[in-house]
């Protein structure tokens, strides 16, 4: 049956405040899709409305009904794409977030790499992919800084990639509240974070020699040819997959295995599977997989 249009889907659905209407909601939920993979359902709608507010101002439109005037019909789409990204897209993160994932990197999966390597000469290279604000690529670098008090590797180098600008700006910075990095062992914060000289600001930032270590990039993962390295030994894709309906999580899935050098690690977020896709990988942890030789 084809669906009834109305003046009510003229009208927004409460006063006193900027609503969006329908028809402009689905217009930016199919742009947001089909630029970064992620599904905005209606019951998005609120968020959405939150997350544009800041951002319509920002651009001096009257309301969020002229801001999607301006992208749609006034030609300022390309232009404002990167801001609306950013606006909308969730960055939640935390430092040894899934810790399992840490203790497995270096109790299996890095020595078994050296060993099938017999020389750690090349160094070790990781990605973090949708990194978020830095707490993942950090992390990676306090453990691989750890790892090589005992194991013999020549250098190490970490890409840290994500769609939303502002969170990359952060990780740059390498500066968290002293509140974001309670979650790292007390022995690590000594060793990798530096507190502020003005105690009551609350602040920390990562050692010179760990930031050395991480290279941030903005990176959309629906692009067709990612054109960085393919010889990662270990790419980290954690708790974004989950944002993809299953055509596009193959999609990504099979870029980001053609980055990944064969026997090299790929980790996924405790909630996400790879069931029914037809990948290159073997399992062997909990959201742990090998690429196939």
């Amino acid at each position: 049956m084809q669906a009834m249009h109305t003046e009510l889907d003229e009208i927004p659905r409460q006063t006193g405040m900027d609503r969006l209407h329908r028809r402009d909601f689905d217009r930016l939920a199919a742009f947001i899709e089909s630029y970064s993979g992620i599904k905005m359902p209606p019951s998005k709608i609120t968020m959405v409305e939150g997350r544009l507010r800041r951002r319509v101002r920002s651009t001096g439109a009257a309301s969020l009904g002229e801001y999607c005037r301006r992208l749609f019909e006034g030609g300022t789409l390309e232009a404002e794409a990167v801001h609306l990204i950013d606006a909308v897209t969730t960055n939640k993160t935390e430092f040894f977030r899934e810790p399992e994932h840490f203790d497995y990197l270096t109790a299996t999966a890095l020595p078994t790499l050296l060993e099938e390597r017999r020389s750690a000469s090349n160094g070790l290279k990781l990605w973090s992919a949708a990194c978020s604000t830095g707490a993942e690529p950090y992390t990676l670098a306090m453990v691989l800084a750890e790892f090589r008090q005992t194991r013999s590797v020549s250098r190490v180098s970490i890409l840290a990639t994500d769609l939303c600008t502002e969170v990359l700006q952060t990780g740059a910075q390498a500066i968290y509240p002293e509140a974001a990095v309670l979650s790292v062992p007390i022995e690590l914060r000594r060793r990798y974070m530096l507190r502020s000289r003005d105690r009551t600001r609350g602040l920390v930032r990562i050692v010179p020699g760990l930031r050395d270590w991480v290279q941030f990039a903005r990176f959309n993962l629906m692009a067709e040819d990612y054109g960085v390295d393919r010889d990662f030994d270990v790419i980290f894709c954690r708790n974004v997959l989950i944002y993809f309906d299953k055509p596009t999580q193959q999609a990504v899935l099979r870029r980001l295995c053609r980055h990944l050098r064969p026997g090299g690690y790929l980790f996924l977020g405790h909630s996400e599977s790879v069931a029914g896709l037809t990948l290159p990988l073997h399992v062997v942890g909990h959201t742990v997989f090998r690429r196939a030789d």
